[in-house]
């Protein structure tokens, strides 16, 4: 860890693969635009019962990592925020690692890197951040976040949000689902790429673009909400 980051208890960082789990999505889930984290949600997010998320959620609260009251939100204490940036930092470390130097498809990366996240040392993440040139962007275009504080992110919109005229340049993918990534892939949408918005139909749940020079594609608002935009015009 950089000798400016705060310091992290020796339990956090000892912390049980459910736990970092739990952490990182609650820290993700405010990332980009404000999540009101219920149990509901999260295990949904998580794929697991809610009578699961309410027991692990009272030992990381035990912990005092979380705070939540009986049908409240689910939220960070400064605590588990350290903790969760200290997670997601690693994870996307390793994410790029996985892509820039082992040749992984952005699809392929987040349950490896997840896996290798509880495991990997301090020196070797750190020399990781190193031989990669300090990067401040994973494979999706997600902020690596610094433990000593986190800078300020570009100003983007999620491209449902645009209008038919508006254009800007691709900035952030979602990672949350790898056959989306691979779609995209294949239909040439990828970070650093154009867009111009031809039209947005919420009635038919479509946003028809055009990526760099190729011909108009349509797509759906599932795929629409998951491609982030800096703007500007072209």
């Amino acid at each position: 860890m950089s000798d400016d980051a705060p310091p992290l208890p020796v339990e956090f960082v000892n912390l049980t693969t459910v736990a970092r789990t739990y952490l990182k999505v609650i820290w993700m889930s405010q990332e980009w635009r404000p999540t009101r984290m219920s149990t509901k949600l999260l295990a949904s997010s998580l794929s697991v019962t809610a009578s699961t998320v309410s027991e692990t959620i009272r030992k990381l609260a035990a912990m005092g990592l979380v705070h939540h009251r009986p049908y409240g939100a689910i939220g960070l204490t400064e605590a588990g925020r350290v903790a969760a940036t200290y997670i997601v930092r690693r994870q996307r470390l390793l994410e790029l690692f996985l892509v820039e130097q082992l040749g992984y498809g952005w699809d392929e990366v987040a349950e490896e890197a997840a896996c290798l996240e509880s495991s990997a040392s301090d020196k070797m993440i750190d020399s990781i951040d190193a031989v990669l040139g300090y990067p401040t962007r994973d494979p999706h275009g997600d902020p690596i976040p610094r433990l000593e504080g986190e800078g300020a992110g570009p100003q983007i919109s999620v491209l449902s949000s645009l209008q038919p005229g508006a254009s800007g340049t691709i900035a952030r993918v979602s990672e949350s689902s790898a056959e989306l990534l691979r779609y995209f892939d294949a239909v040439g949408i990828g970070l650093g790429k154009s867009v111009t918005v031809c039209d947005n139909a919420p009635v038919l749940g479509t946003v028809t673009v055009r990526v760099e020079e190729q011909a108009s594609l349509n797509l759906g608002y599932v795929a629409a909400e998951s491609i982030w935009l800096v703007p500007g015009g072209e």
